[in-house]
């Protein structure tokens, strides 16, 4: 099946190649973007692209009068350093801005939004690893809640307004595209520092673990979540799945997996840890598997080779 969708933040890391997920699917896909973040030549060739603030009335009434299929949600304040500093700049974009975008889908008649959460975040400093979806919900960092708080809203706009809403909680998301110079992309920052001969900086003791999962199977899942059967259970976690690969992965590990691929010896330097930062994250994806019919098909040596790839292509 595929229909009309519009995608948020379709310009932007993630966004861009969910947009090109659909197109390849057959989907009529429209991106909206503020290009706060987002660069106009991710858009894919294909998709219709309408500027606008997702706060915005104008993105309201998009979403409203675009006989849109579905609502993809992927635009965002990522960084969760940012929202440690302003928490109502943060809560501003990701939970106004999201409830701004329900409200059209409802008057639009929107059937199903899928709606780009964190497993990395929602869940805090988790007793179990890998981590499921009934796991408690513990967010240690001001994005982490507004990442949560859009999910309740997503459940209970859509019960008030008969639309579905699905939940993506993500692992670490990499891949090409991906901002060196955002806090949220390790994996870029590292492969962006060893192209220019630099050290890399590793915060705290170099422990901390994360799951790491490449782009494009993030943005398969999407399209795949658009149109599966969701489970008919009210339970909150219900319509949640967890995006990644159950694989843990220290800072150190990735510093040398990214200098493995690259035929480096990366040099490190260590500074403070950051607060609001977790110390261990890997996610079960056994759901997403069961429901979605999903799992990983990038292994993280590939998935970097191609960011490398694209790096040097960028730095042309």
């Amino acid at each position: 099946m595929s229909g009309r969708v519009l995608v948020t933040g379709g310009a932007g890391f993630i966004g861009s190649h969910v947009a090109e997920a659909f197109l390849k699917d057959g989907w009529d896909v429209v991106v909206l973007d503020d290009l706060s973040r987002g660069h106009e030549q991710n858009i894919p060739q294909g998709a219709r692209f309408v500027c606008a603030d997702i706060r915005s009335a104008e993105a309201r009434r998009l979403v409203a009068t675009g006989k849109f299929d579905a609502l993809n949600h992927h635009a965002a304040q990522i960084d969760v350093r940012f929202s440690v500093e302003s928490p109502s700049v943060d809560a501003g974009i990701n939970v106004v801005g999201l409830v701004n975008l329900l409200e059209g889908a409802g008057e639009g008649g929107v059937k199903r939004v899928v709606f780009a959460s964190s497993g990395g975040v929602v869940y805090g400093d988790p007793e179990v690893i890998p981590t499921p979806e009934t796991a408690p919900k513990l967010p240690v960092s001001p994005y982490g809640v507004s990442k949560l708080a859009g999910e309740y809203y997503l459940r209970a706009i859509g019960a008030l307004r008969g639309f579905e809403g699905v939940a993506m909680r993500y692992a670490n998301v990499f891949g090409p595209r991906q901002d060196p110079k955002s806090e949220a992309g390790v994996v870029s920052i590292f492969v962006s520092r060893l192209l220019e001969g630099r050290k890399l900086t590793v915060f705290g003791d170099g422990r901390q673990t994360r799951d790491y999962v490449f782009v494009k199977d993030v943005a398969r899942a999407n399209v795949l979540a658009t149109t599966a059967r969701l489970p008919a259970s009210a339970d909150f976690n219900a319509p949640a799945f967890n995006i990644a690969t159950s694989i843990e992965r220290n800072v150190r590990e990735l510093a040398e997996s990214v200098g493995q691929v690259m035929g480096q010896q990366p040099e490190l330097e260590f500074a403070p840890p950051r607060p609001g930062e977790l110390f261990r994250s890997a996610l079960d994806t056994s759901k997403a598997k069961a429901v979605l019919g999903w799992a990983p098909e990038w292994t993280f040596d590939d998935g970097l080779r191609q960011l490398v790839d694209w790096f040097r292509k960028e730095a042309r």
